[in-house]
């Protein structure tokens, strides 16, 4: 039995038999609880989606799928309905993105660190905004989508985390706090933050941005500024135009193709394959980057290795820092190695000595 192999047809039969038993007996007969995270939407109903799944390999398999022996979610049951062409939504909406949080921690320190009630103005026009940011994908949204009620109830999750707050918290998370105590550290930068993701939907910029494929796969790159805006920092990064003027720059100066942290040459090392090639990194933090033309003195050049290294976990160092501490740990190599070549050095006079 192949499973997910199942067809529309297959499907059409499972949601016939649903209707004519009713939601109650067809999930009874077969085993399986209600639809958790995602619903099938059919003519104008919604069907629980892992069951239909489940159901429908009776018709194609020859045996109803039992509920153990798969997921409900995208990587079964909700993939295969899509696949046989059924809209598939969620029960669920997703988390709220750090963008979505820094949004919502703005209002809230103008607020003097209050919540706001859904009625605010304001919220409810944050409410529209963050349905406009392209985080999260219309099939994860369902009606209640980051609506005024949801978004003042983060405005309190985020209020009574603030330090001073005498009360009991409410049910916020730890990207709540995360995000609180960035304001509280730096109000300037992160005010300043949430001004340019409002400003990048307004024109339009950041919703033509693709997620990365680091973010796609969730990789551990960090930016407390958020995804959007890492979003137009490696777009930048990644423009070929640039990297070609950067590098032609570098080499009319009569400079090397070498990473400025580390000083690898690819061409050193890869000969011919390796010739006029090096990654650009964008020096100008996210906070800082506005819509204004990059600049070849904003790029640095760099090797993959320590590109990485720089997006790996915030605060990103510049490419000098960086180099500084190769230099430092390869001097406490040094001298960890001298440590303990001494001992074998006296051993060996003595021996020579006796």
């Amino acid at each position: 039995m192949r499973r997910g192999a199942i067809t529309r047809g297959s499907v059409l039969k499972a949601i016939a038999e649903y209707d004519e038993l009713g939601r109650d007996a067809f999930l009874a007969k077969y085993g399986f609880g209600e639809a958790r995270s995602y619903v099938m939407a059919h003519d104008g109903r919604e069907y629980d989606s892992k069951a239909i799944a489940g159901v429908a390999h009776l018709w194609d398999q020859g045996r109803v799928l039992k509920p153990d022996e798969f997921s409900g979610g995208k990587e079964h049951a909700a993939a295969w309905l899509k696949r046989a062409g059924f809209q598939v939504k969620t029960v669920k909406n997703p988390d709220w993105a750090r963008d979505e949080v820094i949004l919502a921690c703005q209002l809230v320190m103008e607020n003097g660190w209050k919540g706001l009630d859904a009625q605010d103005g304001r919220v409810v026009e944050l409410s529209g905004l963050l349905q406009l940011l392209p985080l999260h994908a219309e099939a994860e949204r369902n009606e209640k989508f980051r609506n005024p009620n949801g978004v003042a109830r983060k405005t309190f999750d985020i209020a009574t985390r603030h330090p001073e707050y005498q009360g009991k918290p409410t049910n916020g998370g730890a990207l709540d706090v995360a995000v609180l105590m960035e304001f509280l550290a730096r109000p300037h930068e992160m005010t300043e933050v949430a001004r340019l993701i409002r400003q990048g939907i307004a024109a339009g910029e950041l919703q033509s941005l693709a997620p990365t494929e680091d973010e796609e796969f969730d990789d551990d790159y960090s930016a407390p500024e958020g995804r959007l805006l890492m979003r137009r920092h490696q777009a930048r990064e990644r423009n070929k135009s640039l990297r070609k003027k950067k590098i032609a720059s570098v080499i009319q100066r009569g400079g090397r193709l070498a990473c400025e942290a580390c000083g690898f040459d690819f061409e050193e090392v890869y000969g011919d394959r390796g010739a006029g090639y090096i990654e650009c990194h964008h020096v100008v933090p996210l906070h800082e980057a506005g819509e204004g033309r990059t600049k070849l003195s904003d790029l640095a050049l760099i090797c993959a290795n320590c590109h990485r290294m720089i997006h790996r976990r915030a605060p990103w160092p510049t490419p000098a820092e960086l180099r500084d501490s190769i230099e430092q740990k390869h001097a406490a190599d040094r001298r960890a190695a001298e440590v303990i070549a001494r001992p074998r050095r006296a051993a060996g006079e003595q021996m020579l000595n006796p």
